[in-house]
């Protein structure tokens, strides 16, 4: 796991590589456990989110896999990887941003609020079972039966913040 400031987002100074090799290594034990296959592409595309704390969307995903390899998949292939990792809880979509995260937290079926400084573009994860749970007694109430519910709380993160005081300052 990743140094954490009080703020729930990783340190500016924390060693990611830690991040990305958890977040691999999680997939890998997700996948077995449920009997789904960590395509080598599938895995490419998570290695590639799991590279830093800032959303990506597939295009992005594409370019690097083409600097890198220098032959990218086609666009729906990304989008496919992309439905598969979601599904297994492995990403998270940015809905405001069309992007994507990988899973830092292995929150099973737990669903998390999304925090997204607009300053650094990171996002961190917040566990949001209160929330969740109020909001669908809400929606019951009214007879409505939601499919899926994503908050997004867009700001400043805590270094953001304190970076802007120091500067205001």
């Amino acid at each position: 796991m990743h140094a954490m400031n009080k703020h729930a987002f990783p340190d500016p100074s924390h060693d990611h590589s830690a991040c990305s090799g958890s977040v691999l290594e999680r997939a890998e034990r997700v996948c077995a456990r449920r009997g789904a296959r960590l395509t080598a592409l599938r895995r490419d595309v998570l290695r590639h989110l799991a590279q830093g704390h800032q959303a990506i969307g597939a295009y992005e995903v594409m370019a690097r896999m083409q600097s890198e390899q220098g032959l990218a998949p086609a666009p729906i292939s990304i989008y496919r990887a992309l439905d598969f990792l979601q599904a297994h809880g492995l990403v998270h979509k940015i809905e405001s941003r069309n992007a994507y995260i990988a899973c830092n937290h292995g929150h099973a079926d737990e669903r998390a609020v999304l925090l997204i400084c607009e300053a650094c573009g990171m996002v961190a994860e917040m566990s949001g079972g209160p929330v969740f749970e109020a909001l669908d007694r809400q929606a019951a109430a009214h007879g409505f039966a939601p499919a899926r519910t994503v908050i997004e709380l867009a700001g400043r993160c805590g270094h953001c913040a304190q970076m802007q005081e120091v500067s205001s300052a």
